[in-house]
């Protein structure tokens, strides 16, 4: 099992409304995990946001808490529904109503890494998935509220920023005919899961960065902007995929030599983004 369900890295005092999640990029693979599945310990890694808790490290110097997944994605994936089972890979689950992602084998507890390659021979028993959603899923989800509402409750609202990498061959699909590719792909429900002014700074951060920016396509958002996304009560998420080639080798699962680079750009991203959160300072001091 993996250590830790999450670990949590906060700054000695906070002073932004954001928070900054990673939700896919534990890296902590059971040896138990590693011998049920059928694949090697690269090609399992191959959904794997890796090394996106390394690029947002700095978070929490600039005032802002970061919140980072112990379990794998291909163990478990917090950026679904706990109750997304796969009746494909997990025994005694009744089919629902047609649900795309678990269709596709990316369930809560996934079936298949990236290119629909199948994790497992056979099923799951049920009491397996459901001991992954209580002793990782829950645990994560809960920090994660606690410190949106902390955040709330300080500052009179709170944005999450919620951490994600795309592979580089995603970006295919929205690039065809262009005569730029971009480069992050912002995620906010299409105006459903954050006010349009916070969108725009966020957006503007990575421009000024000399990153090439679009939203919503193709990812808009999965569960985490669905479920935390609520601009109406003052709790606003945008979703951040950031192409891979910027700072890996996505076949090797190894940094590239760009990496460091890449990562204090983003660093100077982090120090533009959380003055976001700053304005809200004087409702605090009142």
């Amino acid at each position: 099992m993996p250590k830790y369900a999450f670990t949590l890295d906060t700054p000695e005092v906070q002073t932004t409304s954001l928070v900054f999640a990673s939700p896919h990029s534990g890296a902590d693979y059971p040896d138990a995990f590693l011998k049920s599945t059928v694949l090697d310990k690269r090609t399992i890694r191959s959904s794997e946001d890796a090394f996106v808790d390394e690029l947002f490290a700095s978070a929490p110097s600039f005032g802002a808490p970061f919140l980072k997944a112990g379990a794998p994605r291909a163990y478990l994936d917090l950026n679904r529904s706990c109750d997304e089972l796969d009746p494909a890979l997990i025994e005694d689950v009744r089919k629902i109503a047609h649900n795309p992602r678990v269709a596709s084998g990316l369930g809560v507890v996934p079936r298949v890494v990236a290119n629909g390659r199948a994790i497992y021979r056979g099923k799951l028993p049920r009491h397996e998935a459901r001991h992954r959603i209580d002793a990782y899923w829950r645990p994560y989800h809960e920090k994660l509220q606690s410190l949106l509402d902390m955040t709330q409750s300080q500052f009179g609202e709170a944005v999450l920023i919620d951490c994600h990498s795309m592979p580089h061959e995603a970006i295919d699909t929205i690039a065809r005919g262009a005569t730029t590719r971009p480069e992050v792909v912002l995620g906010d429900r299409f105006g459903a899961s954050a006010r349009s002014d916070i969108v725009d700074r966020v957006e503007a951060a990575f421009i000024h960065a000399g990153l090439r920016v679009v939203r919503n396509a193709p990812f808009a958002g999965a569960y985490i902007a669905q479920t935390y996304g609520r601009p109406s009560r003052g709790q606003h998420v945008v979703q951040i995929e950031i192409d891979r080639a910027l700072y890996m080798n996505e076949y090797a699962v190894t940094k590239s030599a760009h990496f460091e680079d890449f990562r204090a750009v983003l660093t100077s991203v982090i120090a533009e983004l959380v003055t976001i959160g700053e304005q809200s300072m004087p409702l605090a001091a009142e």
